[in-house]
C-alpha cells in the first residue's frame, strides 16, 4: 500500500486536476441544466462507473495494450465520439413534451446513469489519463503494483464523485432558477446538444501517444 505521505500527495494532485473542469464535468453540467440536480448526480455516478472501467483496465494492463495499438485506440476513439455526437443530435432533434412552463420531459434515471457510464468508458482520453497519472504514485517496494494502482484509482474516483457531484448540484440549481425563463427553456436543449457534439468532436481529435 502507498505510504501516508504518498497518499497525501496523490490527494492534493487529484484535487488540483479535478478542480479544473474537463469533458466529464461539462457533460454533467449539461445534464444538470437540462434535467435538474437529481439527474446530474446520477449522471456523475454513471461517469465514475465508466471511469472504473479504465481503472480496472490500467490495473491489469489492458489500457497499455489499447494505447500501443493504433487500430484499437482508433476503434475506442471512434465509438466514444460517435456516441457523444449521437446524444447531441438526438437532443437537438427531440420534440419534448411541454410540462408546465416548457420543461423538458425527464428521461429515466437508469438511462441517464448508463449514458454517463458509456460516455466515460468510451473516452480514450480517460484511459490515457489513468495510464499516465496513477503509476507516478506507485512504489513497487510497498507491495503489489496492481493493488496499489487499484487503490489509487478507487480513491481518485471517490474524489471525482464528490467534485462532480458539487458541479451537478450547482448547475442543477442554476438550471432550476432559469426554468421560469421561457427563452432559456426553449433554448436549453440546443445548449445541451451542442455540448454533447463538442465533446464528441473533442474525443475524435484525441491524439495517440
Amino acid at each position: 500500500m502507498p505510504d501516508p505521505s504518498t497518499l497525501a500527495l496523490f490527494v492534493v494532485a487529484a484535487l488540483a486536476l479535478l478542480l479544473v473542469p474537463g469533458p466529464s464535468v461539462l457533460y454533467i453540467v449539461a445534464r444538470s441544466l437540462h434535467q435538474g440536480r437529481r439527474a446530474g448526480l446520477v449522471s456523475a455516478l454513471g461517469v465514475q462507473t465508466g471511469g472504473l472501467v479504465h481503472v480496472l483496465a490500467a490495473t491489469v494492463g489492458v489500457s497499455a495494450l489499447v494505447l500501443s495499438s493504433a487500430l484499437l485506440f482508433s476503434a475506442v476513439k471512434v465509438l466514444g465520439a460517435v456516441y457523444l455526437v449521437y446524444l447531441g443530435v438526438r437532443t437537438l432533434l427531440a420534440r419534448e413534451e411541454v410540462q408546465g412552463v416548457d420543461l423538458p420531459a425527464p428521461k429515466r434515471l437508469s438511462r441517464v446513469f448508463w449514458q454517463g457510464a458509456l460516455v466515460n468508458a468510451l473516452n480514450p482520453k480517460t484511459a490515457l489519463f489513468f495510464l499516465a497519472f496513477l503509476p507516478q504514485f506507485v512504489n513497487p517496494g510497498r507491495g503489489p503494483v496492481a493493488l496499489q494502482t487499484l487503490t489509487l484509482g478507487a480513491l481518485f474516483l471517490l474524489l471525482a464523485t464528490l467534485s462532480d457531484g458539487t458541479y451537478a448540484l450547482l448547475a442543477g440549481t442554476v438550471g432550476k432558477r432559469l426554468q421560469g425563463n421561457h427563452t432559456f427553456a426553449r433554448r436549453q436543449k440546443y445548449v445541451t446538444g451542442g455540448v454533447y457534439i463538442a465533446l464528441g468532436i473533442g474525443t475524435a481529435t484525441a491524439g495517440h501517444g
